[in-house]
């Protein structure tokens, strides 16, 4: 409902709005947080500080001399805030504009998301009416870009679903190895090509990686491999590189290590990019990887090809809490087209700042994008630039005093804003992002501590703009105190209630002590001594790593060194595998014989009997499994076990020698490899693996041990002890 406040003659003086808070049913049954402004009757104008747009490749020319009324630009390129400050037109006045070289930098407008016959896109338009089946449709990467280019975009990627490389929505049992892989690298080669054929246009072949439901779509821009998690019938991985599915944290440190780049797809508040059960969980790998959220998509079977597609879902309270878990993302919008019509559906776009005089590449691409230099729009006509204190979109920055917010608008088709906000939050809260002001410019002083700021605009037609984030972080003072403080960190306890504490000490005085255990913050103090207690059950059983942050006033932050501890709780649930210690030999056990057995020669952790894997230095496969119905009321259902690797091997590069833990279904189908291990891990004595196998409740399922040596040097893998408990 939108309450309307008239004047005595019957004239709207102001709206108010009301955020209506809708569940819209988006793609694959999966129901997405909405979040819309209403406004009702014709919209005001809302005076906006002088803006000229940016060039677009189209419009880019070369620089002219910057008239003497031009706005001042520091040495570090930033803009002087008081040059964009005050104004009053909702568009832009060409007499009173700042010239356009004010803001060095050409914007590129980009669908970042979309489908092809490498995956489940790529229908044609006359018979298309959902997602295709994989590799079926007629039209591929090269025919996507080639239809965008033509359309008026600048940059269209297209985002293929990691685990239909195999030709199935499933697991194709049959799949090549080979074929799914040369088939990722056809497409990485197709954008090569046609960009080379095409300057001023980019084509971006990358992932769509994992599941909705119980997990999370994200877009990996820039993959050179084939992320995968599924297995054919001879255990031969369909992809290059394995990644456990819906292992977030996992997938944000190889995408931290190879220097790959993300998109949160279509994000939801629950239930999604879960950490340690947290939702969009925050890890600091993950920090570095992740660069966009999807704010806004239009409907993804859409086969309009007219922009004017009326079905789209907002996802800005999945982005809000990803920026308040920690996340330093910058807002998008695309189209996540499956039917052949690539971004011609609406006329939203993500716009992309690349720097006046560089060309469009992917090197250029990825340093936008590294830099948070985007903003998100519903009018491919429009622009949004926020500015702090003269720093632009996207950056973080060190701040004394006064801190000048500008939401720059400009449109280059007479559009007029109806209504601004400027919002601000604070990352690693995990709280509420708040409005702080209505108005396009606020001057305001930050407490101490770190901030984040973005602008969102509403247009005379109701399009909608979202600028990145600035992240500032407030001092106290401007006495130039740059001395992080010092600050080390330990644990007590390993069971029930522990305590996480820290020592800090700064040359001015510390501010605040974070507590990170595994890279997830788990709280804060703000008084010495800094300690907090912490329930262990919230953690698995096993090693787990703690660090202390300790911040100053001036946003200075010291880190501690890891400190390693580990849990231990005892669990009261119930323990669903017979016979778990081999103790019987290998009655209720399945596989290869001999496996199991009590020879001295290596020890079990327990008892006399335990499960030997490899071990004799020739080519082999042993395999053990057992099967086991995990109850539908399960609460959780948590699979444990003692492992010790001792290997002759001495490379510390490669893997020779492996020992999977694999999930099977009772037919025998491989439906996920959850943990994996190899003359890489080897090690002295046993050490306790925990693996949750909860997604996998109300099924009958094979806790499957899949071992397998080649003939150099021996590696022997030593199973004891295992336990499926269920709570």
């Amino acid at each position: 409902m939108v309450a309307l406040a008239r004047a005595a003659d019957g004239r709207r003086v102001q709206p108010v709005a009301e955020e209506v808070d809708s569940l819209l049913e988006a793609e694959g049954g999966h129901s997405v947080e909405q979040s819309w402004d209403i406004v009702v009757g014709p919209p005001d104008t809302v005076p906006m500080p002088p803006f000229a747009p940016l060039p677009t490749p189209e419009k880019a020319k070369p620089a002219r001399p910057r008239p003497t009324s031009s706005p001042a630009t520091s040495s570090t390129g930033t803009i002087s805030s008081a040059s964009i400050a005050g104004g009053s037109a909702g568009t832009v006045s060409p007499a009173s504009a700042p010239a356009t070289g004010s803001l060095p930098h050409t914007v590129y407008y980009a669908n970042l998301h979309s489908q092809t016959n490498h995956s489940d896109g790529g229908g044609a338009l006359g018979s298309c009416t959902g997602a295709q089946a994989p590799q079926s449709a007629a039209y591929g990467p090269a025919e996507a870009f080639a239809y965008a280019k033509n359309k008026g975009l600048d940059i269209l990627m297209t985002s293929e679903h990691n685990h239909m490389y195999d030709g199935s929505d499933g697991t194709n049992t049959a799949a090549s190895p080979a074929t799914a892989k040369a088939l990722y690298q056809s497409g990485l080669k197709a954008a090569s090509d046609f960009n080379a054929a095409n300057p001023g246009f980019l084509g971006v072949y990358g992932l769509e990686w994992g599941v909705i439901n119980n997990g999370g779509h994200l877009n990996i821009l820039n993959s050179t491999e084939l992320l995968e998690w599924e297995y054919n019938s001879s255990n031969q991985l369909i992809g290059d590189t394995f990644v456990a599915k819906n292992d977030y944290a996992s997938l944000y440190t190889l995408m931290k290590n190879r220097g790959y780049l993300g998109q949160f797809n279509h994000p939801d508040t629950s239930g999604q990019f879960l950490v340690n059960g947290v939702p969009l969980g925050y890890t600091a790998d993950g920090d570095q990887a992740m660069v966009l959220c999807e704010v806004l998509n239009t409907s993804a079977f859409s086969t309009n090809t007219t922009e004017t597609e009326t079905g789209r879902s907002n996802f800005e309270g999945a982005c809000k809490k990803a920026l308040e878990a920690g996340f330093h993302v910058a807002f998008s919008t695309n189209q996540d087209n499956h039917c052949a019509n690539w971004g011609a559906s609406y006329t939203n776009r993500t716009g992309v700042l690349i720097p006046t005089g560089t060309a469009l590449s992917s090197a250029s691409f990825n340093d936008a994008l590294r830099a948070r230099r985007v903003f998100a729009t519903m009018d491919k006509t429009s622009q949004l630039i926020l500015t702090a204190n003269g720093h632009v979109m996207g950056e973080r920055f060190t701040n004394s005093g006064p801190l000048t917010l500008n939401a720059n608008f400009a449109s280059t088709s007479g559009k007029s804003v109806s209504s601004v906000a400027l919002f601000e939050g604070v990352p690693g809260r995990n709280g509420t992002v708040t409005q702080l002001s209505s108005s396009a410019s606020a001057t305001i002083t930050p407490g101490a501590g770190a901030h984040f700021y973005y602008a969102k605009v509403t247009q005379n037609d109701g399009n909608i703009l979202w600028s990145a984030p600035i992240w500032v972080t407030q001092g106290t003072s401007t006495s130039g105190d740059t001395l992080a403080p010092t600050v080390s960190a330990s644990e007590s306890g390993t069971g029930g209630t522990i305590t996480l504490s820290a020592n800090a000490s700064d040359n001015v005085g510390v501010s605040k002590v974070e507590f990170l255990v595994d890279n997830v913050l788990k709280g804060s103090d703000t008084t010495s001594p800094y300690s907090m207690t912490l329930n262990s059950t919230t953690l698995s059983n096993g090693s787990h790593s703690l660090v202390a942050k300790a911040y100053d006033a001036a946003g200075n932050i010291g880190s501690s060194s890891a400190v390693a501890f580990s849990v231990s709780n005892t669990t009261t649930g119930t323990q669903l595998l017979a016979n778990p210690g081999f103790e019987s030999g290998a009655v209720s056990w399945s596989g290869g014989s001999g496996i199991v057995n009590n020879s001295t020669a290596t020890p079990a952790r327990t008892g006399s009997w335990k499960a030997k894997f490899a071990g004799t230095g020739t080519t082999r496969t042993d395999n053990l499994y057992q099967q086991v119905a995990i109850p539908s009321t399960a609460t959780s259902a948590t699979l444990t076990f003692w492992l010790q690797i001792t290997s002759a091997e001495t490379t510390t590069t490669t893997v020779y020698d492996t020992l999977k833990l694999q999930v099977r279904n009772s037919g025998g189908t491989i439906l996920a490899t959850p943990a994996s291990y190899s003359n890489l891990n080897k090690g002295t004595g046993y050490v306790q693996r925990s693996v949750n196998l909860t997604a996998y409740k109300g099924q009958t399922v094979q806790v499957f041990f899949a071992g397998a040596e080649d003939s150099s040097a021996q590696t022997t893998f030593l199973v004891d002890d295992v336990a499926l408990t269920v709570q």
